[in-house]
């Protein structure tokens, strides 16, 4: 039986896919958090550079991806995708599982499919420097590759409870180069203000973003770099989705439903999204599942309207289902996953009933990692680990009715520097939030 399904670097996607171009009713534009009037994308241009710009806010359904980020892709895309027979026969289904692996690249998962491109796109601009946040590290430690590949200088604030739970993460950032802070911190006005109502601030993705901004807009030759949300975020991840649809064919099969874990959106679209497209276009059935953390549940509990993207209220206002921008997530371990808001094209997919979305506790969570990992070798991170409980879940499903489905799922990062994570549910000290 095979389980396994390549495919050459000649098969690297050429474009990526904006879903932008297909969505049957219009996006919301975003507002400038002054006026409350669309901002212009001239206004954009104090923290990302033009040709991101138009990127964020191109109509074309798809855009070229520039030799010289395909090159660099060719370091670890495409990514294999596999079937995951073992953990079938653990779970006692008929359901085929199929999964992509991400976690195959330098940085160990899917954030690099962006900040090669963001950091390519800088350099071509005249950018010096970029300044960023991370949750749990995984884009703070892709950021600072793509960085260092492109001769740019690279300024992180890492939500400080990530920073002391996930420390070689934060290695891994400084063996590439960069400056990781944990936020919040006295690097910046915002950091020094809350660190003055609360020494002991966990920080949070709205907290490190506000720093980070606040970092662009007051030094030189520097811009700011984000790894989700954003639509031209969304726009890079679709080489996820667009080489799973060729594997896919290569395997013969097709998937009845699709999973992916949502924090701010980023590699749920890369595989969602070209899926969506076939959805929108080819009239395909597909279930398309963005599964996230009960703790910080947007989707499932949020409300759909403007809201900040940081604390500090100095982003644009983004149409997105939010928990509110002063929400302070509890300190689950699955930390990047930790943000108050969803991608507006996520949450827009979500409002036309493109796509479904569901929560999960984390002991549920690691207890499905442990068994993927027990049954495929692969140790899971926390936040893919959702993807996988909520596959499992349905697999179960399929069991007790006799359904044959067929299963797909995006493994967005190995969780080998997750490993505290782990014996904390090892050791029976996890507990649901």
């Amino acid at each position: 039986m095979q389980t396994r399904f390549d495919l050459t670097q000649a098969d690297i996607p050429k474009t990526w896919y904006n879903l932008l171009a297909d969505f049957p009713e219009p996006l919301p534009p975003p507002l400038h958090p002054g006026t409350r009037q669309p901002i212009p994308p001239e206004a954009l241009l104090a923290i990302f550079p033009e040709n991101l710009v138009k990127q964020e806010m191109c109509p074309d359904r798809y855009v070229e991806i520039p030799d010289e980020v395909r090159d660099i892709y060719a370091l670890w895309r495409p990514t294999p995708l596999l079937r995951a027979v073992r953990f079938e026969k653990a779970l006692g289904t008929p359901a085929h599982i199929y999964y992509k692996y991400e976690g195959a690249s330098p940085a160990g998962s899917h954030k690099v499919n962006t900040s090669v491109p963001q950091a390519y796109f800088n350099k071509v601009a005249g950018t010096k420097r970029l300044a960023t946040e991370t949750g749990a590290g995984q884009w703070g430690a892709s950021l600072a590759m793509a960085c260092k590949l492109f001769g740019l200088e690279c300024n992180v604030y890492m939500v400080k409870v990530s920073y002391q739970h996930k420390p070689y993460r934060r290695m891994l950032m400084h063996t590439w180069g960069a400056t990781v802070h944990p936020s919040p911190s006295d690097q910046t006005e915002y950091g020094r203000k809350l660190l003055a109502q609360d020494p002991h601030c966990p920080g949070s993705l709205g907290i490190a973003i506000s720093e980070a901004i606040e970092d662009t807009v007051t030094h030189p030759d520097t811009k700011y770099s984000l790894g989700s949300v954003l639509n031209h975020v969304c726009l890079h991840q679709s080489v996820i989705g667009l080489e799973t649809i060729q594997q896919m064919e290569r395997a013969g099969e097709e998937p009845d439903v699709i999973f992916g874990c949502c924090g701010g959106g980023s590699n749920f679209a890369g595989i969602a999204f070209p899926f969506i497209h076939k959805k929108i276009t080819e009239n395909k059935k597909y279930r398309i599942v963005g599964v996230e953390p009960s703790a910080c549940p947007s989707l499932t509990k949020g409300e759909l309207r403007y809201d900040f993207g940081d604390t500090a209220e100095t982003t644009p206002l983004l149409m997105m289902y939010t928990l509110g921008h002063n929400f302070m997530p509890p300190s689950i371990h699955a930390g990047g996953l930790r943000y108050h808001g969803m991608s507006p094209m996520v949450s827009h997919a979500l409002k036309l009933g493109l796509i479904e979305a569901q929560s999960i506790h984390q002991t549920r969570v690691f207890e499905a990692a442990t068994l993927f990992a027990q049954t495929e070798g692969l140790v899971p991170a926390p936040e893919s680990a959702h993807a996988i409980a909520a596959v499992a879940d349905e697999a179960i499903r399929a069991r007790e009715t006799g359904e044959k489905k067929v299963l797909l799922f995006n493994l967005s990062g190995h969780g080998l520097l997750d490993l505290s994570a782990y014996e904390t549910y090892q050791t029976g000290k996890m507990q649901d939030v």
